[in-house]
């Protein structure tokens, strides 16, 4: 039998029983979208958080407490490590020890709500380095100052905070020289950032920038940092001026063994490289957790099938009366089961796109962010192999069964 009459035979199968049909390979569907609308959400992700990255500069060293991230558990250990302090961030400054470093500044996240008057919002709050950070992020200020060393040193209850903050607590009123409460402790406003958005992992209107010795001092209770952010002089002496800090701490730490490091050094292309495989990891789990609805929907297909067998019992035995062979049957079930689940792969890959479209602009509508939406081509191929695979596999032992009927039993089934 030709190929194109099987195909035709099939086909012709499937269209007479429309509804049967779309139902049998909803599983599919499903099942397919899904892992196109993860992956390309995922994608999507990656290439926000890379470009942010990215644009922090190649310069850019981060120093972190506790060992290198390997997990979740590796991540949460580094917020409660107190392996760098003011002795860690005095001696990575030294010129005889990391002679290539520009500057660092270290970093102090509060967690916590700011009120004025009536008004009550949580902010991202952020002991920092004015200068440090402005500089770093190419952030603007709309209106006001920056806090200074003087500043710094004398540990003053100043802030600068971003544009969504003062609309939330001032509204048109000018917040310069108004104080803010913070765990009931007064800031007075010195500036306020122009709108900016998400800049790397936070939102820039969201913030609250205060000296990282005030927040210290009056909010986290802790001599400790929660992060290094430094500097070296060019891209060309970064891996350089890594090696020189990791033996400056080590020194510091008294540890002779790399595997025992209780801090972590990271670059830029360390970091995009750590967010990427992250965020791959999450993207297979996710993926593979959906893909276990692939299996219930193949076993749809071939449980609709077996059926359809039955019901076109005596089609069977006609067909074999007038000259079909064992093959040729088994041939036609099989091309059914195929076209049927890949033509659940081609409307998944139509869905999951344009639903990844629509959430893409939803995303950067609502929040402001420079998400780009990514068609996830690796997922689309997936998606016509896989459905084709299942309609292979699941389709078989019905072909099988249909093929091993009788032509003479076959024409007497009522």
């Amino acid at each position: 039998m030709k190929l194109k009459h099987t195909f035709n035979i099939a086909l012709t199968g499937l269209r007479a029983n429309k509804r049967r049909s779309f139902l049998t390979i909803l599983g599919i569907v499903i099942g397919i979208t899904a892992i196109i609308l993860i992956m390309a959400i995922g994608s999507g992700a990656e290439g926000l958080i890379v470009g942010e990255l990215g644009g922090l500069g190649a310069e850019t060293i981060v120093i972190r407490p506790g060992k290198e991230p390997k997990g979740p558990t590796d991540f949460a250990e580094t917020l409660f490590s107190d392996s760098l302090k003011q002795r860690e961030l005095e001696a990575i400054l030294k010129k005889s020890n990391v002679p290539d470093l520009i500057d660092a500044a270290p970093e102090v996240y509060v967690p916590g709500s700011v009120s004025y008057g009536d008004e009550t919002y949580k902010p991202t709050i952020i002991g920092f380095e004015a200068d440090f950070m402005t500089d770093a992020l190419k952030l603007k200020l709309a209106d006001g100052t920056l806090f200074d060393e003087n500043d710094l040193k004398s540990k003053a209850k100043v802030a600068i905070i971003g544009s969504k903050v003062k609309d939330e607590l001032f509204g048109d009123e000018s917040p310069l020289g108004k104080n803010i409460q913070i765990k009931n402790i007064k800031f007075r406003v010195i500036g306020v950032y122009a709108p900016r958005g998400q800049v790397v992992f936070f939102n820039v209107d969201d913030l609250i920038l205060l000296p990282h010795t005030t927040a210290q001092t009056y909010l986290s209770g802790k001599d400790y940092f929660h992060q290094l952010t430094a500097r070296a002089k060019s891209p060309a002496v970064v891996n350089q001026t890594v090696e020189d800090i990791k033996r400056t701490l080590r020194e510091l730490h008294n540890i002779t063994d790399p595997e025992k490091d209780d801090f972590n050094v990271q670059t830029q292309q360390g970091l995009v490289q750590q967010v990427r495989v992250i965020i791959n990891v999450f993207t297979a789990f996710l993926s593979f957790v959906v893909a276990i609805s692939l299996v219930v929907g193949g076993i749809g297909v071939m449980n609709i099938m077996l059926v359809s067998v039955t019901e076109r019992t005596r089609e069977i035995g006609l067909r074999k009366a007038i000259g079909a062979t064992n093959r040729d049957i088994q041939l036609q079930f099989l091309t059914e089961a195929t076209l049927l689940t890949v033509a659940g792969g081609i409307i998944s890959i139509i869905l999951g796109s344009g639903l990844s479209l629509l959430f893409s602009f939803a995303l950067s509508r609502a929040y402001e962010l420079n998400w780009a939406f990514q068609f996830p081509i690796l997922a689309a191929v997936l998606g016509i192999v896989v459905s084709g695979l299942i309609g292979l596999v699941f389709g078989l032992y019905p072909a099988n069964q249909a093929a091993k009927k009788s032509p003479i039993e076959a024409l007497r089934y009522e």
